[in-house]
């Protein structure tokens, strides 16, 4: 039975099959001549249910292409890839053009509540807006919401230049003695003129004493508006009720950044002609200076801590060893 099937339906299709093709072949002749019967003068134009047509026949038909005049077959197949991505382009679009809008009335209350309370931010006003029963994100929140200006921040290299007349700079760096001790070499310097003011030395830098310091580096009305200075402990709380009885505003740098106080770190790093370099002590990596030079400097020496020491006074003590 299923051998006499198999027989019939191989004796049927083909002739079924030669059918259908030849029905096709004849709809694609009768188009084509449709085609060239349209009364134009320049050559015949495929408008679009023309090109739908052809590729409804390569759909079903890939034969038709023996059959086409009027076209290449490559145009065919072109016609026939482009509706295949305009058909999956119009499968895969979205159902829902992103997030609902958001009412206009929502919208200007936010403004508003934006507006008359400016220190208020997002999630303030979106909580505000939940407690009325206003289902929004927060994220919309604050794109709605009023910017207010601000005025942009100044680097600090335009804020040293802006406020050159006013600001001062100070730091100690470490003195080793011909008897290995150390001493402490404190430093003031005025930004306007790069002129230091004043210069002492002692063996113990309390804040006491860098206080006092300061007091004689800026007597009567002479004192800065900022002074920039290091996280050193030995700024300590006395230091800073100084500078704030001063009237003085405090500018500690950041940590590890020497290049915000670069003026005096230049001046403790500077090494001048035919002075002998000492070594580096432990507690600060800017290189020390020689104490002949620096008692040189010092006309006198007021701190009783410094006296007690006997520094040498020349060169020549150095020699003989002398304390």
């Amino acid at each position: 039975m299923h051998t006499i099937l198999s027989l019939l339906l191989s004796a049927v299709l083909p002739s079924l099959r030669d059918r259908a093709s030849l029905q096709l072949e004849l709809i694609a002749l009768r188009h084509q001549l449709l085609v060239l019967e349209r009364k134009r003068t320049t050559r015949p134009r495929l408008t679009r249910i023309d090109r739908f047509c052809w590729v409804w026949l390569y759909r079903l038909w890939p034969g038709c292409l023996d059959v086409v005049v009027i076209v290449k077959p490559d145009t065919v197949i072109r016609w026939h890839r482009r509706g295949f991505r305009l058909f999956w382009k119009w499968k895969s679009r979205p159902r829902r053009r992103g997030r609902p809008q958001v009412s206009h009335g929502v919208r200007e209350l936010i403004r508003r509540m934006s507006r008359e309370n400016p220190l208020w931010g997002a999630p303030r006003i979106h909580g505000e807006l939940l407690k009325l029963g206003i289902e929004i994100s927060q994220a919309t929140v604050s794109k709605v919401m009023v910017r207010h200006p601000r005025p942009p921040s100044q680097s600090w290299r335009t804020f040293l230049a802006n406020h050159a007349d006013g600001l001062a700079s100070i730091d100690l760096f470490v003195v080793p003695t011909a008897t290995f001790q150390l001493l402490y070499a404190f430093i003031v310097l005025r930004h306007d003129r790069r002129k230091v003011v004043h210069f002492n030395v002692t063996a113990h830098p309390t804040a006491a004493w860098l206080g006092h310091q300061l007091a004689e580096a800026f007597p009567w009305e002479t004192a800065p508006r900022y002074l920039i200075r290091d996280r050193d402990a030995a700024y300590g709380t006395i230091f800073r009720d100084r500078l704030e009885t001063m009237s003085i505003v405090d500018l500690p740098t950041a940590p590890r950044s020497p290049w915000q106080n670069a003026y005096v770190e230049r001046i403790i790093g500077s090494n001048p002609a035919g002075m002998p370099r000492s070594c580096h002590c432990p507690e600060r990596a800017s290189p020390a200076t020689d104490p002949v030079i620096l008692l040189r400097l010092l006309p006198s020496i007021s701190d009783p801590l410094v006296a007690r020491q006997r520094l040498p006074r020349s060169a020549s003590c150095l020699s003989a060893g002398c304390g």
